[in-house]
């Protein structure tokens, strides 16, 4: 193995957009591996990992090969037919080759290939220095960073995420000439910019760290995180409680900091009167800073800010702070007071005016459709239909808030306090108003890929019929995703649905919910449709409107099943990835798709019970008989009778067949009946050697066409139980 050296490579620039930097870190590590990879050099990389901080990229390799290995190469030339004469003699292109490779033509090989053979010239020479082929690999490693608005500064024609200031390039205790940006390669770093204004000098890679970690520059982002976990928890510990680190505001907090330093603050305890949704949203989002929370997980009055600083004292910090939030949380405070004083039900009437999209009408138009799915499907989930109607009637009131208004991310959490305050409702039982508020802050969930669903049967209720709804309504108007572009967000509604639906364990008929949101959403459209047609300024718009109303009224009298089954195929998309993300192999996942179940909380079952299945040793043989089956069947010419003849059974093997058919199917028919797919599959398993020796010892395609059918239909008795839960033809090679 050739001899190996440390490499740092470090870019140098002004502060780097804090939510791009851990990506442009390591795009430039990736880029730096894969130019040497490419190359040839070989790299010991032990635990290596992109390092940065807000003003550095930097890459450090543990082992860098000095050289390359010897190069190999063939150029190939002309095949022996044209190159030499009846002769043996070198033709023109033969001479020609060798000219340009220069050689003569007797040191040149010959090599075949499927053509025949021909001449080749093979060369060995050394590798290259590594200190040689660095530029080239830093310029690749530059270039392959994806900077979607790239900076230019001065009069210079490059650009990058921002300027670059400096740059280091050390292969062992060497600087290796270089550029980038026009700035050239040396040892001097740069280390905290108020904390330590003198160049650092890198003496070797190895030094690196610890030099930086010297002029006040924590350049491993690790070790700055681990940092500020311990100073926050310390000083909320300090403050009585403990701190709510969320993983976003940490990787943030990380990537704005190079020498991290806790600061505790606190703020005017009347402010807790305000939902702690809105004041932790202020803290996280606009400034960074870390909520303290008591042992119930209440917000308290304390919080902790991060300092780039190391101060002696850090009162004039900490009152920078507390001042900085103040005029947040006092705005968030009168919102929240003017919002109780006006109340859900006004907030609910200004729905009226706000256009939730052309064809569908308005907000309170789809507060409607949904109130009404609500109610139809409340009683299937337990739930009173009556207060699921109320809770949808109120679940975006909220949006014509000054809270969500100021905080987007408050919307339902903001209507959840609402209710529980607004008098309006206080002739509800405290329960039912408990559940009703709670039900319109789950009603988003799941938010986010990684969110729960909604924990209560109220709360279920309402997303489901808020998803039916925005889906039904987005294909009804034409809003069907293309490629990257969603808007309504439908892919991500009908994961919701389908989560909720499926880890929710309700048995709903998803098919006749869909019906029913189509013909809402359909309705809706021809009612807006019918307000164009009189509101058309023109002939032409008028014209326009007329179809646009022809063809929605079409669709909502005609048959809506095409309209439901093309709603049930999106929803059924979304579940390859959701199942494929839980390990289900495609083969297993398709055997249940093909089946089309009208429940996703019974295509769920299924889905676990088909991976019980698969694991059996006789599934494969048993996969593989049902496609053979099958395939049997569909080139039957003959009409294939409903029952089996036993007075037609000759053969030992079919006589054994059927009777193993007639008990497997007793034996399932209550296990199929509750849903206890596992017990179905597991006794159809034991069917496997009675296939196996009716396939060995019987011959189906008879030329007695009585024997014939019945066989057939045997067969297709034996495919239909086999098919009951899933179609395990898919799990067969």
């Amino acid at each position: 193995m050739s001899e190996q050296l440390p490499l740092l490579v470090e870019l140098g620039t002004e502060e780097l957009p804090v939510r791009a930097l851990p990506g442009l870190a390591l795009a430039f590590f990736d880029g730096v591996l894969a130019a040497l990879e490419r190359r040839g050099i070989a790299v010991e990389r032990g635990d290596a990992r992109p390092l940065y901080s807000p003003r550095r990229l930097a890459v450090l390799l543990p082992g860098v090969a000095v050289e390359q290995p010897e190069q190999s190469s063939e150029v190939f030339g002309p095949y022996v037919n044209v190159a030499l004469d009846a002769d043996g003699q070198p033709t023109r292109a033969l001479l020609g080759f060798a000219a340009k490779a220069g050689v003569e033509w007797t040191a040149l090989e010959r090599a075949t290939d499927a053509r025949g053979e021909r001449f080749v010239l093979r060369s060995v020479k050394p590798g290259a220095k590594t200190r040689d082929l660095l530029p080239e690999v830093l310029a690749e490693a530059i270039a392959a960073i994806p900077i979607p608005r790239p900076m230019r500064w001065g009069n210079h024609d490059y650009a990058f995420a921002r300027p670059v200031l400096w740059l280091v390039l050390l292969l062992g205790q060497d600087v290796v000439e270089a550029e980038a940006f026009g700035v050239r390669a040396d040892r001097f770093s740069r280390g905290h910019r108020f904390l330590h204004e003198r160049p650092v000098w890198i003496s070797t890679p190895a030094d690196y760290v610890d030099a930086l970690r010297g002029a006040k520059v924590l350049v491993d982002p690790d070790e700055r995180r681990a940092r500020i976990v311990e100073q926050v928890e310390a000083a909320a510990a300090a403050a009585g409680g403990r701190a709510r680190i969320d993983a976003d505001n940490l990787d943030q907090v990380v990537c704005l900091n190079e020498w991290p330093r806790a600061v505790s603050c606190a703020f005017d305890e009347e402010f807790l009167a305000v939902p702690q949704e809105a004041l932790v949203a202020t803290m996280e989002a606009n400034q960074k800073f870390f909520p303290v929370l008591d042992a119930e997980g209440r917000l308290t009055s304390h919080f902790i800010g991060i300092a780039n600083i190391d101060p002696r004292d850090d009162g004039e910090i900490r009152k920078g702070y507390e001042r900085v939030i103040r005029p947040r949380f006092a705005d968030a405070k009168f919102f929240f007071v003017e919002d109780m004083k006006q109340g859900l039900e006004s907030m609910n009437a200004g729905l009226a005016t706000v256009t939730y999209q052309a064809k569908l009408g308005t907000v309170a138009d789809k507060v409607a459709r949904v109130a009404a799915l609500a109610e139809a499907i409340a009683p299937q989930a337990g739930v009173d239909p009556a207060l699921a109607r109320r809770a949808a009637q109120l679940s975006k009131a909220d949006l014509q808030s000054r809270l969500v208004n100021e905080f987007p991310e408050l919307q339902g959490i903001a209507g959840r306090h609402y209710a529980m305050q607004d008098a309006a409702l206080a002739d509800l039982p405290h329960a039912q108003r408990v559940a009703l508020a709670n039900a319109i802050d789950e009603a988003w969930q799941p938010r986010f890929a990684a969110d729960a669903i909604a924990p209560s049967p109220l709360g279920r209720v309402l997303a489901i019929a808020e998803r039916l709804d925005t889906l039904a309504g987005g294909f009804a108007a034409g809003l069907k995703p293309t490629g990257n572009k969603d808007p309504f967000a439908l892919r991500r509604n009908a994961l919701g649905l389908a989560r909720t639906l499926i880890e929710g364990g309700l048995d709903f008929d998803l098919r006749d919910h869909l019906l029913r949101a189509r013909r809402a959403a359909l309705s809706a459209c021809v009612a807006n449709a019918e307000k164009a047609v009189g509101d058309a300024k023109g002939e032409k718009e008028a014209a326009s409107a007329r179809k646009a109303l022809e063809e929605f009224t079409a669709l909502r009298d005609g048959d809506a099943s095409s309209g439901v089954e093309e709603l049930y195929d999106f929803i059924l998309e979304r579940l390859r990835g959701y199942y494929a993300d839980k390990g289900v192999p495609v083969q297993q996942f398709n055997a249940v798709a093909a089946m089309r179940p009208a429940s996703l909380a019974d295509f769920d079952r299924r889905i676990a019970a088909i991976g019980h299945f698969a694991a059996l040793p006789e599934a494969e043989a048993l996969a593989a008989a049902n496609k053979r089956i099958g395939n049997i069947l569909r080139k039957a010419e003959d009409p294939i009778p409903e029952s089996v003849d036993r007075a037609l059974l000759r053969e030992s093997a079919e006589l054994a067949l059927a009777a193993a058919v007639d008990a497997a199917i007793a034996d399932t028919d209550g296990a199929l009946a509750r849903g206890d797919y596992v017990a179905v599959l597991g006794r159809l398993a034991a069917l496997r050697p009675q296939v196996d020796a009716f396939f060995d010892a019987v011959m189906v395609n008879a030329e007695d066409p009585d024997l014939r059918r019945n066989r057939l239909a045997l067969l297709k008795r034996l495919s239909a139980r086999l098919g009951s839960v899933a179609a395990i033809e898919h799990l067969s090679a």
